[in-house]
């Protein structure tokens, strides 16, 4: 059997987009989730981790809220879930909030050194390091009547299409896997979260990807 784990935040923990002003947050149950739609489309061969968290950035930790630094957690992460045959990594929205003050670019050179943290480990079969499937995140959408959460996101919707070019660089200089999630999904009502129906196709096209990174009968 082989292990895909996948590391996110929000949109791989499946919060739903509807619930944003809710005093806590809904889920999308597991097989409406992206990666509830990944493990359906690999079959019984694959194992999908999910390892989402609301508010994860990339290396910042959150002022308001424990926990949130991706590159604190993903050492023990991926210790604690090997041998893994890929990490898919999906990070980077929580990290165009204001409190944060970093550019399109930064946020890109944040994901490269957890993409690095994955490609140095031993996380993999054999002590090897994993396999690396890198996604940009969704752009961050129409917020207009939910002033509050676009008071966080001021330059989001701008900022957030800039970070495409950015993310398939470092893939390239990496020579892992990429996908642009902007070409094939939009955030739901909330301008940052997804809906069932970009749940669905976005886990069909990471399966696509990971089967090929990953031949099942391989």
């Amino acid at each position: 059997m082989k292990n895909v784990l996948c590391f996110g935040d929000s949109n791989t923990w499946g919060f739903m987009p509807d619930s944003i002003s809710l005093p806590c947050p809904e889920r999308h149950p597991h097989d409406v989730r992206w990666t509830g739609i990944l493990a359906r489309e690999l079959g019984a061969s694959f194992r999908v981790i999910e390892e989402g968290q609301n508010g994860r950035t990339t290396v910042h930790d959150d002022p308001f809220a424990l926990a949130r630094n991706g590159k604190t957690v993903l050492p023990a992460i991926l210790e604690s879930h090997k041998p893994l045959d890929l990490v898919v990594l999906m990070l980077g929205s929580n990290d165009l909030k204001a409190v944060y003050g970093v550019s399109p670019g930064e946020i890109a050179t944040g994901v490269k050194m957890l993409a690095q943290m994955i490609l140095g480990s031993d996380a993999g079969l054999g002590n090897k390091a994993p396999k690396l499937l890198l996604l940009c995140p969704p752009a961050i959408g129409d917020q207009l009547h939910l002033p509050d959460v676009a008071a966080k996101f001021p330059n989001g919707q701008k900022d957030s299409r800039r970070l495409p070019k950015y993310y398939e660089a470092v893939a390239n200089s990496l020579g892992c896997g990429f996908l642009n999630t902007q070409t094939l999904i939009e955030p739901g009502s909330d301008g940052i979260h997804l809906n069932a129906a970009a749940h669905g196709r976005l886990g069909k096209a990471v399966a696509a990807l990971v089967k090929s990174i990953l031949p099942p009968d391989a």
